[in-house]
C-alpha cells in the first residue's frame, strides 16, 4: 500500500510552506461556501491547526481539522475542499464514537467508502488521487455497519487484511480522542492498517479528550448541521444529511407512548345494555353503553444478539410492568432472541407475576425470522409483536403478514430508520 510520507524539511521551509497552505485552505473553504453552503458553513465552524508532529495527512476532533502541511500542499485547492468535507461527513455521521467494538481497522475502511462515496457521488471538491482512497460504488446508500459486515465476512472468508489490501487506504487518521496514548502507542493508528505504535512516538503528541468532552462536542455538531443546513437553504444539502436533519428536529412522539397507543388499539369496544349511557338518565330512552374488553394479548421479543443493554431491557420490562398495571385482563409472552428464542415467559393476570423480575438471556447473532419461526411452531399469533432490537436484521425483518407488529429500534445510528413493514419508533433514554 502505497502511502504518503512527509520529507524531513527544515523548520524554515516548513514554515513557507504552511503560510501557502494556509492560503489555500481559506480559498477553499470560500470556495465550498459558495459551491457547497452546507459544507461551507459546516468547514466555518472547524479550527484550523497542523498536525505535522503526529499526522501524516489530516484528522478531526470535531472541533479541529488538523492538516498536515506537506500533504496538503500537494493537494490542489479542490482537492483541499474534498479531504475538508470529508474530515466533516466523519462529524455529521458520528464516526467518531459509532465504531463501538469493531475492529477498528475494518471500521475505519467501511466509515471512508461511505464518505468518499458521497463526496464523489455529489461532486463535493475534486477526488483525491495523490494516495489510494477507499471508494466503490457497490457500497453507495449502505450504512458504515452494512459495509464493515460485508468487509468482515470478505475477511472471514478470504483471510485478515483482504478487504484492505490492495483496494486503498484511509484518506485521514481516524482517532480515538478518548484512548490515553501508552508508551507513544495509539490503539487507533490504522490509516495504513498497522499494528499499534508503528508511527513511533508520534501519537503521543496529539491531543486526547474526555469523554464529557467528546459528548459535547457531539451536541455542537448537531447544532451546527442544522444551523449550516438552514443557511445552505433547500436542494443544498445531500439527501442522507436532510433526513438526519429532519429526525433531529421533527416532534416525535416517546417510544413509550406509541406502544401504550398501539397495545390501546387491540383492545376492542362494543356497546352493551348491561352498562347504559348516562347521557340517556334525563330522556325516557335507555341508549347502551360502552363495553370495553380490557383483555391485552401481546408478545414481546428482547433482542439479545450482544447489542441491548442490561439497562435498556430493564427499561423495556419496567414499561411492560406498567402496562400491566393499567387493565383488569392481560396476557403478554416475554422471550429473547438472538439465532433462536430463549427463555419463554407469560405474564397475566391470573398469575399476577412481576414483569421486571424477567431475566434476559441469550447472545449471539441475529436472526429475526426466528421469531416467527418459534410463533407459528407454538401456535401464538398475538394481537400485537413488539420487538426490541438494534434493527440490523441478519437476513429479512420478518413475516409481515403473520401479525401486527412494532419495532422498536435502539442504539442504531439511523434514527429515521424505518423497518419494511408494521410500526417502527426509535428507543431514547431519558
Amino acid at each position: 500500500m502505497s502511502t504518503f510520507e512527509p520529507k524531513d524539511l527544515s523548520t524554515e521551509e516548513l514554515a513557507a510552506m504552511r503560510t501557502e497552505v494556509e492560503e489555500k485552505i481559506t480559498v477553499a473553504r470560500i470556495g465550498m461556501l459558495l459551491r457547497h453552503p452546507f459544507f461551507g458553513n459546516m468547514a466555518t465552524r472547524l479550527k484550523i491547526e497542523n498536525c505535522d508532529d503526529w499526522c501524516p495527512t489530516a484528522a478531526t476532533d470535531g472541533r479541529h481539522l488538523y492538516y498536515n502541511t506537506q500533504f496538503f500542499n500537494i493537494l490542489s485547492e479542490k482537492q483541499i475542499e474534498f479531504v475538508i468535507a470529508h474530515e466533516i461527513m466523519h462529524c455529521v455521521y458520528d464516526h467518531i464514537s459509532r465504531r463501538d467494538d469493531r475492529d477498528p481497522r475494518l471500521y475505519n475502511i467501511a466509515s471512508d467508502y461511505i464518505v468518499n462515496n458521497l463526496l464523489i457521488r455529489d461532486g463535493i471538491g475534486e477526488k483525491v488521487n495523490q494516495i489510494p482512497i477507499f471508494q466503490d460504488f457497490k457500497y453507495d446508500g449502505w450504512s458504515s455497519e452494512e459495509v464493515y459486515d460485508d468487509l468482515k465476512q470478505q475477511e472471514d472468508e478470504n483471510g485478515e487484511g483482504s478487504a484492505g489490501d490492495g483496494k486503498g487506504e484511509l484518506l485521514d487518521d481516524h482517532v480515538d480522542w478518548t484512548s490515553q496514548p501508552e508508551d507513544g502507542k495509539d490503539a487507533s493508528d490504522t490509516r495504513k492498517g498497522q499494528s499499534p505504535g508503528s508511527d513511533g512516538n508520534k501519537a503521543s503528541k496529539r491531543p486526547v479528550m474526555s469523554d464529557e468532552e467528546m459528548k459535547a462536542i457531539k451536541d455542537e455538531i448537531k447544532e451546527s448541521m442544522i444551523q449550516a443546513a438552514q443557511a445552505a437553504g433547500a436542494g443544498n444539502v445531500p439527501g442522507e444529511i436532510a433526513r438526519m436533519i429532519q429526525e433531529l428536529t421533527e416532534p416525535k412522539m416517546n417510544w413509550r407512548e406509541i406502544i401504550q397507543t398501539q397495545i390501546q388499539s387491540t383492545i376492542r369496544a362494543d356497546y352493551t345494555f348491561a352498562r347504559p349511557s348516562r347521557k340517556a338518565w334525563h330522556t325516557s330512552a335507555i341508549l347502551p353503553g360502552m363495553n370495553f374488553d380490557e383483555t391485552i394479548d401481546v408478545c414481546v421479543a428482547l433482542d439479545m444478539s450482544g447489542s441491548i443493554g442490561g439497562e435498556q431491557a430493564r427499561d423495556m420490562l419496567s414499561e411492560l410492568q406498567g402496562i400491566m398495571q393499567q387493565y383488569q385482563d392481560y396476557k403478554i409472552k416475554v422471550w429473547c432472541f438472538d439465532t433462536r428464542v430463549y427463555n419463554e415467559a407469560e405474564f397475566t393476570s391470573d398469575n399476577g407475576e412481576d414483569a421486571t423480575t424477567y431475566e434476559p438471556v441469550g447472545g449471539g447473532g441475529t436472526d429475526f425470522d426466528c421469531n416467527w419461526t418459534y410463533m407459528k411452531e407454538n401456535d401464538i399469533q398475538p394481537k400485537k409483536f413488539i420487538m426490541f432490537t438494534d434493527g440490523y436484521p441478519w437476513a429479512s425483518w420478518g413475516d409481515e403478514d403473520y401479525c401486527d407488529t412494532i419495532f422498536v429500534i435502539h442504539s442504531h445510528h439511523d434514527k429515521s430508520l424505518q423497518a419494511p413493514f408494521g410500526f417502527t419508533t426509535h428507543y431514547e433514554e431519558n
